[in-house]
């Protein structure tokens, strides 16, 4: 009984520090709407901060005052960015706010390696401290026992500030109508400002305090950044009672999972903010969003087919791409083979977002279902290779069924939240059941057969797949399953009015979505000779993300070239830099504030100014300007 104790008391240290971060993350959601995916970078940065303070101060004093100070240095560095950088894209839609937080996580992944050096750092113990209480032959460390103490101490200090102060106030009016805030005259801002310094000032000294429990690392961002959105998640957006009740069952889930449920433990967490989100869309302490401002996917610019000359200027593109292998080596091929595999990934998210105006933050889900069918279907039942890759797609196309059926019924975040739930419930999946994936060792030997083996030959098959799955998906646009999707997307009210099944058809595009990302990661898997968990992982979602948004939402093919851009750009850094995170993470960020209509979004734009208008299509503007 003593052992589950202290078990219960080591999870609810942890929920301490968890709910410092989680915290922060709500509060900037809450006021600003931003989806903050650079939080846990903040949280990294207050844990190196706090390193280099404590070993340079000495004492007790030096040690606290180190912590303190960290958290108020990385603070002032998130009012830089808030000031430099966000308050360029406040009215700009979540997945470009979602992208630059992104590409400010991959500069700082980079700095913090060029700062500190890529080894672990050891932090001092704490001041006062360093004990441990016995209880019933049971060690519990007097810093877990602060920690638990902190917590709620953090809790009741928030809960003053927000009820009790003219600025909490001011902060809890603008989580519900930021306008009418701004109508009292009251300088947004300037709120902003400062609730995106006290957010990050919160994530920064929950990092700081896990140095003496913790080595300090730089894969922490991406470790915690997980789980803190499935605490804000759970416990209700911009709740901060919410964020310390989730914090506290996240942690305790985390603590006994491993003893009660070994071969679900990962699992757990996930399964509970799937059913949160399921039966409570909203969280257990939130309230229901608000209507969402205009999303990408809402075009202000007609979509048409290709024209003539278009479709042979496409045919052209391909014919060079196809005639590549003549002029280029066995590693262009192989890179080559990849970005086509990348192109028919994207163009499938780019269909549900642009399309279905559903934006999924766990994609990756069905692209590794694809490659781990392909696995299966090869290395167990021994099929041959076009078998495979028409079969092995099949288990992405049921797991975007499966999924989906619950995904698109809800709508915003807090979709894009299932979805990711979704993703990384099969992740889980894939890294415990040792048995059938072989867990983080992977399945081997996926190699294809004779006729594609060579690098010319795969290279053909890939782009062949890619060009008919992106010609696939332009017809579907343009069908009248295309039309009513968007129809839907605009105005779900109108559609329904006219007798369309918005949800069937959502999910319809789903799994189409799916399907098409399970035929690139049944290539992928042929392509690497094996498949990993990190086919599923969350950074293979984030790609597709960025992928999208770099070519254009608001565009029919942009993900094509975003994801040829995309991938052929962090390729070549990787082999010109070390810093090549840094790099890439810079470019993002100036591609989302100079062009946050993406690379195609952008040239649309510039040939629409150009191309002279005649009598009809001045009309036709001006009918459009007049429905906008």
């Amino acid at each position: 009984m003593a052992f589950y104790v202290v078990q219960f008391l080591t999870g609810l240290a942890s929920a301490a520090s968890l709910f410092l971060v989680a915290s922060g993350l709500s509060i900037i959601f809450g006021v600003t709407r931003i989806v903050n995916f650079a939080h846990g970078a903040f949280y990294m940065l207050g844990a190196y901060a706090a390193y280099t303070l404590t070993e340079r101060l000495s004492g007790a004093f030096g040690f606290w005052a180190g912590i303190l100070g960290a958290a108020l240095i990385v603070a002032a560095v998130g009012v830089l960015v808030e000031m430099v950088l966000l308050r360029r894209i406040y009215h700009a839609p979540e997945l470009f706010q979602l992208l630059a937080t992104f590409g400010l996580t991959l500069m700082v992944e980079d700095l913090v390696v060029l700062i500190w050096g890529p080894s672990d750092l050891l932090g001092r113990r704490a001041p006062g401290f360093k004990g441990a209480v016995d209880f019933f032959g049971q060690n519990i460390p007097t810093y877990d026992l602060f920690l638990i103490v902190l917590g709620p101490v953090v809790l009741a200090a928030l809960w003053l500030i927000f009820q009790r102060t003219r600025w909490g106030v001011l902060v809890r009016a603008a989580t519900q109508d930021r306008d009418m805030v701004a109508a009292l005259g009251v300088n947004q801002k300037w709120l902003f400002t400062s609730v995106f310094a006290l957010g990050v000032f919160l994530a920064a000294f929950g990092g700081a305090l896990q140095i003496p429990r913790d080595a300090v690392n730089h894969a922490m961002d991406l470790r915690i950044i997980v789980d803190v959105f499935v605490v804000v998640v759970i416990g209700g957006l911009g709740s901060i009672i919410g964020a310390f009740v989730a914090a506290v069952l996240v942690s305790e889930l985390n603590a006994f999972g491993i003893l009660i449920f070994p071969k679900i433990s990962i699992i757990l967490v996930f399964l509970v903010m799937a059913v949160v989100l399921i039966v409570r869309p909203w969280g257990l302490f939130g309230k229901p969003e608000a209507a969402a401002r205009r999303t990408p996917g809402l075009t202000l610019n007609p979509w048409r087919p290709l024209t003539t000359q278009e479709r042979m200027l496409a045919i052209a593109g391909l014919i060079l791409a196809l005639a590549v292998p003549l002029i280029a080596g066995n590693y262009a091929l192989t890179v080559g083979s990849e970005i086509a595999i990348f192109v028919i990934f994207a163009a499938s998210l780019h269909f549900l977002m642009s399309v279905g105006g559903l934006a999924s933050f766990g994609h990756a889900a069905y692209f590794g279902l694809g490659a781990y069918g392909v696995a299966f279907l090869a290395k167990l039942a021994g099929l041959p290779m076009v078998v495979c890759l028409l079969l092995g797609p099949l288990l992405g196309v049921v797991g975007a069924a499966v999924f989906g059926f619950f995904a698109v019924q809800l709508s915003g975040v807090y979709f894009a939240m299932l979805t990711l739930a979704f993703a990384q419930i099969v992740w889980s999946i894939a890294f415990q059941w040792v048995e059938l994936t072989g867990g983080d060792n992977g399945i081997l030997g996926v190699w294809p057969e004779k006729w594609a083996a060579s690098p010319s030959h795969f290279y053909w098959l890939s782009i062949s797949i890619a060009a008919l799955a992106v010609a696939a998906l332009r017809v579907l646009v343009f069908s009248p399953f295309g039309f009513a999707l968007r129809a839907n997307r605009d105005s779900p009210l109108r559609s329904e009015a006219v007798g369309i099944d918005g949800k069937r058809i959502q999910w319809t595009a789903f799994v189409i979505a799916g399907g098409i990302a399970g035929v690139a990661g049944a290539l992928f898997a042929y392509l690497k000779g094996s498949v990993f968990p990190d086919s599923l992982g969350i950074s293979l979602s984030v790609d597709a993300l960025v992928m999208v948004l770099l070519g254009g939402v608001d565009t029919v093919s942009g993900a094509v070239v975003g994801a040829i851009i995309y991938k052929a750009l962090s390729i070549w850094l990787v082999s010109q830099t070390d810093l090549s995170k840094l790099v890439l993470g810079g470019i993002i960020i100036l591609i989302v504030v100079a062009f946050p209509k993406g690379v195609v979004g952008v040239l649309e734009t510039l040939r629409n100014r150009r191309r002279p208008q005649s009598k009809n299509s001045a009309v036709l503007k001006s009918q459009i300007e007049s429905a906008e």
